[in-house]
C-alpha cells in the first residue's frame, strides 16, 4: 500500500460554499466526491492506495446531508491516520443574514429545518458542527466573497502547504492544421515556418517524439531562438493567469499534419513548463493519423 495519498475534507455548513469549493479541488486535479458517507472514506482511501493506482489526491464532501452517517465522520477520520493517509478539513461557514438570504434566493430547504424554519436549521447546524469546526486546517467565512474569492483562498491555502503546485492544469496539445483548429485552445501557436521533417525519407514514418526528429526539429538556431522566445512569454502569462483566478489552460501548437514539428515543440514546452513545477499533461491530438 502507497500511503502517499493527499485527502482533503470539505465540510461546513449549508450554504456556505461546499459546492464551489469542490469545484475548485477539482480543477486543481483532485478526484472528488460530493455527499461521501464517512463510513467509505477509509474504503475509498485503500482503493486509492493500491499498487496501480493512478489516484494520489482525493476531495469529498461530508455535511449534514449524510444524517445519521456524519456523526461517525470523526471516527472514520481517525482510521484515515492509523492508515498513516494525510487529510486536512476545510471548513465553510458564513454569518445567519447571509445564509438565509441564500436560502431564499434558491428556494431550498434547509436539511435540517423539518417544518422550513431556514434560523432554526441553522442553528441547529452550528451546534453539530461545532466540534468538527475546532478541527478544522482552515476555516472560511464565505459571507462577503464572490465564487472566485473563495477558490483564490482555497488555492492560496493549498499552495503553502505544497509550494510545487502552481494552481492551474496546463494541457499542452499538439495538433495538424488539415485536421481542424482545437476548438477548447486558449493560446495557439503556429510552429509550420519550422523545416518539415515529413520531406525528409528518413524521418517521415516517425513522429516528433522520436530522437532522431526531435534533433531536426529542435536543434536548428531559428527553433531555438523559438522555443527561448516562446516558452518566456508562457513564463511571463502563466502567473497572470493564475492571479486572475484561471485553473485550467490548454495550449495549442500546430503544424501541418500534427505529427513532427508540434509534438516536437509540445514535448520541449511541456518539459520547460514541468521543470517549473507546473502541473502538465501533453496530449498529441493527430500524430497517429497523419500519413
Amino acid at each position: 500500500m502507497n500511503p502517499n495519498i493527499e485527502f482533503a475534507i470539505i465540510t461546513g455548513l449549508s450554504g456556505a460554499g461546499r459546492s464551489e469549493a469542490i469545484k475548485c479541488f477539482e480543477d486543481m486535479g483532485f478526484f472528488c466526491i460530493d455527499n461521501l458517507p464517512p463510513s467509505l472514506i477509509p474504503k475509498m482511501a485503500e482503493l486509492a492506495t493500491l499498487p496501480g493506482s493512478k489516484i494520489n489526491q482525493v476531495a469529498v464532501v461530508c455535511d449534514v446531508r449524510g444524517g445519521e452517517f456524519f456523526d461517525d465522520l470523526l471516527e472514520e477520520l481517525q482510521k484515515l491516520k492509523e492508515l498513516d493517509i494525510k487529510y486536512q478539513i476545510l471548513f465553510l461557514e458564513a454569518s445567519d443574514e447571509v445564509l438565509v438570504k441564500r436560502f431564499k434566493e434558491t428556494r431550498r430547504r434547509h436539511p435540517l429545518s423539518e417544518e422550513g424554519a431556514i434560523v432554526e436549521g441553522i442553528h441547529k447546524e452550528r451546534h453539530i458542527m461545532e466540534q468538527l469546526r475546532g478541527q478544522a486546517n482552515l476555516v472560511i467565512d464565505t459571507s462577503g466573497l464572490a465564487s472566485f474569492e473563495l477558490k483564490d483562498k482555497i488555492r492560496t491555502a493549498i499552495l503553502k502547504q505544497d509550494k510545487q503546485k502552481k494552481g492551474i492544469m496546463i494541457t499542452i496539445m499538439s495538433f495538424g492544421y488539415k485536421y481542424g483548429m482545437p476548438l477548447d485552445a486558449d493560446l495557439v501557436m503556429d510552429v509550420r515556418f519550422l523545416p518539415n521533417p515529413h520531406y525528409i525519407e528518413a524521418l517521415r514514418d516517425f513522429d516528433g517524439t522520436n530522437e532522431k526528429v526531435c534533433d531536426f526539429v529542435l536543434n536548428r538556431s531559428e527553433s531555438r531562438t523559438f522555443i527561448k522566445k516562446f516558452t518566456g512569454l508562457l513564463a511571463f502569462l502563466l502567473p497572470r493567469y493564475v492571479v486572475e483566478g484561471k485553473t485550467h489552460l490548454t495550449i495549442a501548437i500546430g503544424c501541418t499534419g500534427g505529427k513532427h514539428r508540434s509534438v516536437a515543440i509540445a514535448e520541449e514546452a511541456a518539459k520547460f513548463l514541468r521543470e517549473k513545477d507546473y502541473n502538465v499533461v501533453v496530449r498529441h491530438r493527430d500524430y497517429q493519423r497523419s500519413k
